[in-house]
Parts: structure tokens; C-alpha cells; sequence
């Protein structure tokens, strides 16, 4: 008897080691040096505004490892242990739970700053609900598309039409917010997901005919929206207004040269760079580091969002596959929206840096999903 349990045990133990394997440590890697890098940088971009406001250089810093990291490193490994196939069944209450959370803003739970209603506090937790869509939406349209046969990439009434409902819904509740490069960016990687499992190319070029019209149309009918644009084709025009920030961006980028000034001796940052902190952070590692500092970090993002996509073409589980292919596409798209704005190759958005521009929810949110994309290179 003891010796039948004995090969039982070892049995199963050799099983669960066969479907387990080791982390992708490219990709393990990659997120520990944005994460590090990015709490580095959060200290000199946001030395000077801490003392200002708060009397205390480090306040950013701490609050982001309180509220930020604390929350993501718990998240990181919920995410790496529990198996990820279990994410699929909670898909869609998941979801559910994130659109009412993006609706209670506008009650008196939510708290408004500089014009936008996209906070909720919940007793002493503030957070952003619309943060969290980046982790349930992927994972929603994963779960929908990869339980059905192939109706849903090749059918509209089941397929382009229920998924263009469900955008309109988040949508909506985003621009009201208003959160116009969210919506943007989630139409992007909800269309890259529903073309790579399989659907018409037509359904994809009306997705994404569709959303250019819709912003752009919202855009034009929005004054400060529209100013943004206009900022953008012409930024040398209202540099003490409305081109302020891109301006003072476009300087610091290229103070940094080659090399960059130092560590912690960036001047833009403390007299002129507006959100220095925030969504222009990647123009104080451009001026303290220089061309070869910014560039280490784009191809850092550009590493971990090629590996999250070779591993995608790797499983032969098709919900892991679509999840991957959704989480890469938010990184990589996020990282090129901010680069972008801040280099002035697209119009300012105030998208923040993926890992590394203050941002509790934001953070938390992006070691959640990268411990589920270390869970999927582990099991898949």
C-alpha cells in the first residue's frame, strides 16, 4: 500500500513539474529594472514639487510605494501563482464590477481635480477605476472570443456588434470622465486582440475608422480637445499658452544631448516643466540622461512588449494567447502614446508612463499584469 502512494506522489509530482516551467526571465526582468528605474526617476523628477508642497522631497516617492508599489508587489503575485486559466471565469463579473465602479465617479463617491471626475474613494482608498479596465477589459475580450467557434470573428450580429456595444458603454463613461487617450488606446488593443483571433479585416479597418471619427468629431466640438490638436500641428504658436507644456518639454529633451546633465541636475523640472512627475517624466530622463539614458528605456518597453507577443505566438491556448496579445498591446500602445505626446510626434494626452509616472492605481495595476503574464510564460 505504501509503495502504490509512494508512486502516486511521485507521479503527480513529476506531472505538475512537466506543466510547470521556469518564468521568462526577459520578461521578469524587464519589469523589475521599470519598476526600480521608475521609483529612481519618480525621486528626481519630483524632488523639488514634494519640498514645495508638501515640505518633503521624498512624499512622491512614499506615496508611491505605500499606495503603489505595496499594492502591486501583492498583485504581482496573486497574479504569478494563481493559475491564469481561473481569470477567464471571472472575466466578465470582472468587468461588470469596472464599468459600475467607472459610473460611481459621478455620484458622491468621486472626486474631481483639474476638471476630470476619475477618482473614487471607497473609506480611506482612492483609486481610478478607469485604471482598472486596463487589466479587465483584455481579459474580458480574451475570455469572449476565445469560448466561441469562429461566429464571433466572422458574424457582426455575433460578433463586431456586441463588442462595439460594449466599447460604446465604456466609452461613454470614459469621455464623460473625460479620459479621451483611454478610449483611444482601448480601442486599439481591442482591435488588435479581435483581428489576431481571427477576424475580418473589413470588421477591423470599421473599428478603427469608426473610433479616429468618433474622437475626432469629439475632439472638434470640445474646445480644449481641439486646442490640443491645433497645439500639436502648430506647437511653435501660444508658447505661453497652450504650447506651454510641449514646448518646455521639447527644451528639456534636448538639454539631456547625448549624455544628459546628471542625475538630479535637471532645471526644466523645477521651474518650467509642467507635470514633471506625471505624464512629462520621460522628458527628465531625457534631459538627465540623455539620448542614450531615453533610449535604454524605450527599448526596455519595446523588449518586454516583444517577448509578451513572441510568448503569445508560443501557447497553443488560445485565452493565454489573446490575453498576452491584449496586455503587450496596452504597454507597448501607452508607452508610444506618452513617448510620443512628450517628443511631440502625437498631440499631449496626459497618458502617464507605464511603471513609472506617479500613479498608485496605475502601478498597481501594471504588476498585477505583469505577474499574470509571468504566470502564462510559467504554465502555458
Amino acid at each position: 500500500m505504501r509503495r502504490h502512494l509512494k508512486r502516486f506522489k511521485r507521479r503527480r509530482t513529476t506531472s505538475h513539474s512537466s506543466r510547470t516551467k521556469r518564468p521568462d526571465y526577459i520578461i521578469l526582468g524587464s519589469i523589475i529594472f521599470l519598476v526600480l528605474a521608475g521609483l529612481i526617476m519618480l525621486g528626481s523628477a519630483s524632488s523639488n514639487l514634494g519640498k514645495i508642497r508638501y515640505d518633503d522631497s521624498l512624499y512622491f516617492v512614499k506615496h508611491q510605494i505605500m499606495y503603489g508599489l505595496s499594492l502591486g508587489i501583492i498583485g504581482f503575485i496573486a497574479g504569478s501563482f494563481i493559475y491564469y486559466r481561473r481569470y477567464e471565469k471571472i472575466a466578465f463579473p470582472a468587468l461588470i464590477i469596472t464599468i459600475i465602479l467607472l459610473a460611481l465617479v459621478f455620484t458622491p463617491l468621486g472626486i474631481s481635480a483639474k476638471g476630470a471626475a476619475r477618482w473614487l474613494q471607497i473609506g480611506p482608498i482612492t483609486f481610478q477605476p478607469s485604471e482598472l479596465l486596463k487589466l479587465t477589459f483584455p481579459m474580458y475580450i480574451a475570455a469572449w472570443l476565445s469560448r466561441s467557434s469562429s461566429e464571433r470573428q466572422k458574424n457582426f450580429l455575433k460578433g463586431l456588434l456586441p463588442l462595439g456595444v460594449v466599447i460604446a458603454i465604456i466609452a461613454g463613461l470614459l469621455l464623460k470622465q473625460p479620459s479621451t487617450s483611454m478610449v483611444a488606446m482601448l480601442i486599439a488593443a481591442g482591435g488588435i486582440v479581435y483581428f489576431m483571433s481571427g477576424a475580418k479585416i473589413s470588421y477591423i479597418f470599421s473599428m478603427i475608422g469608426i473610433g479616429i471619427a468618433a474622437i475626432l468629431l469629439i475632439s472638434f466640438i470640445t474646445p480644449y480637445r481641439w486646442e490640443r490638436i491645433q497645439t500639436f500641428l502648430n506647437p511653435s504658436q501660444n508658447t505661453q499658452d497652450s504650447g506651454f507644456h510641449i514646448n518646455q518639454a521639447l527644451i528639456a529633451i534636448g538639454s539631456g544631448g547625448l549624455t544628459g546633465v546628471g542625475f538630479g541636475e535637471s532645471t526644466t523640472k523645477i521651474y518650467y516643466l509642467p507635470e514633471p512627475a506625471g505624464d512629462s517624466i520621460f522628458a527628465v530622463i531625457a534631459e538627465e540622461f540623455g539620448f542614450i539614458g531615453a533610449s535604454i528605456f524605450i527599448a526596455v518597453f519595446f523588449i518586454l512588449v516583444l517577448k509578451t507577443f513572441l510568448l503569445a505566438q508560443k501557447t497553443s491556448d488560445k485565452f493565454a494567447r489573446l490575453l498576452l496579445i491584449g496586455f503587450g498591446s496596452l504597454i507597448g500602445i501607452q508607452a508610444a502614446v506618452n513617448i510620443g505626446a512628450i517628443s511631440g510626434l502625437l498631440p499631449l494626452t496626459g497618458t502617464p508612463l507605464p511603471f513609472i509616472s506617479f500613479g498608485g492605481t496605475s502601478l498597481a495595476v501594471f504588476m498585477t499584469m505583469a505577474g499574470i503574464i509571468v504566470n502564462i510564460s510559467r504554465n502555458a
